[in-house]
């Protein structure tokens, strides 16, 4: 079937098709039991093929986060850290060190579980922003970023863009990076909450459930934004697509387009998606931690 609209993702490998061409370079590696996905799209003609805007996109797959002990979390939020950091650096072209400030954004609606994964990560983020003046010998003693953090809510809870807080936020902390962290629409189930997917291009907030809203990026927000996504949900309709694909159907008809049409109306999540989003969030503020440290 060639109904692509129908398979949709917000992970950049799940996207292109097996595309290898000119205008993009893909690498892969292993640590710590993490498969670690680089993609590189750097043209025109790479972002047709992958349907991503043009950047840096770094998938780490790590196996169920909800299942994982506290070592493990360690372990996984060290490699997260470590791509953190370098692809921070990357878009800064500066060194981390306790000048260096930090935004981390938390989108999502944190009344809805498989959305919530940003402000709850948010409730974790050990800010220290406020303690470079306040209380410097404390703030050195801490070895961190100047770290600020905030959850914006959505749309229809402050009637205010999220990208308008955002940007309000980062013109007054004047952060040298944003972090944004929003849950994401995988094509495969098996790709819910095992897999982390970083890029420099920023994020449509709502993007994984069709509601798209103004970007959070440079453009926009003034500052460089480091977009850190978890998928959350699959679109029922790509469930389906993908279905009738692996059973041979070629041909859709006016039936199941419309099945799939309605589909889109609706999102699938894990029946764990109350311990998901915890796990998650504990994850990515471990990780966060680690990242922006400075000793």
């Amino acid at each position: 079937m060639n109904d692509r609209q129908y398979a949709h993702s917000d992970l950049a490998v799940e996207c292109g098709g097996g595309y290898r061409g000119r205008g993009a370079e893909f690498h892969e590696e292993k640590r710590n039991g993490c498969d670690i996905q680089r993609l590189d799209i750097k043209d025109h003609e790479g972002a047709e093929a992958y349907d991503k805007p043009e950047g840096r996109y770094v998938t780490v797959t790590c196996g169920k986060i909800w299942e994982m002990d506290d070592d493990r979390t360690d372990e996984v939020g060290e490699v997260l850290a470590d791509e953190m950091r370098e692809m921070s650096k990357y878009m800064c072209n500066k060194e981390i060190n306790s000048n260096f400030g930090v935004l981390v954004v938390g989108l999502g609606n944190s009344d809805i579980t498989p959305d919530a994964i940003g402000p709850e990560t948010v409730r974790r983020i050990e800010v220290t922003r406020h303690l470079h003046t306040l209380a410097p010998d404390l703030y050195n003693q801490l070895g961190s970023c100047e770290i600020s953090a905030l959850a914006p809510g959505v749309l229809g809870q402050t009637g205010i863009e999220t990208v308008e807080l955002v940007r309000g936020a980062a013109e007054n902390a004047r952060p040298d990076l944003i972090v944004a962290i929003d849950a994401l629409a995988a094509r495969a189930v098996s790709r819910l909450a095992t897999t982390i997917q970083l890029s420099d291009n920023g994020i449509n907030p709502g993007s994984g459930i069709g509601n798209r809203r103004r970007a959070v990026c440079r453009e926009n927000v003034g500052r460089p934004v480091l977009a850190v996504g978890v998928p959350t949900v699959v679109d029922s309709s790509t469930l389906v697509y993908d279905a009738l694909s692996r059973a041979g159907i070629q041909e859709i008809s006016d039936d199941l387009r419309r099945v799939l049409e309605e589909g889109r109306e609706f999102f699938v999540s894990p029946k764990e998606s109350d311990i998901i989003m915890k796990k998650v969030a504990v994850l990515l503020a471990r990780a966060i931690g680690m990242a922006y440290q400075t000793d």
